[in-house]
């Protein structure tokens, strides 16, 4: 059976990864994260929260009426 799950994008280098399986990842705050090499990881897991915060302001997260706007002036 072919697994359908959708393209992951590296969220240091910001590269498009087609076939997560076998990448290095993480998992922060119930959210797992792939990554094209380990130094992308490692680099990540320094600056965890930092690149989760760029990740929820990408998906408009922030600006969600009822939700803390950190980090927005």
């Amino acid at each position: 059976m072919k697994s359908t799950q959708k393209r992951q994008l590296d969220p240091v280098c910001g590269k498009h990864l087609e076939a997560p399986e076998g990448r290095p990842s993480t998992e922060y705050k119930k959210r797992r994260y792939f990554f094209c090499s380990e130094r992308c990881r490692t680099a990540f897991e320094k600056r965890a929260e930092r690149f989760r915060m760029n990740d929820l302001a990408r998906a408009g997260a922030l600006l969600t009426p009822g939700r803390v706007r950190w980090g927005i002036a």
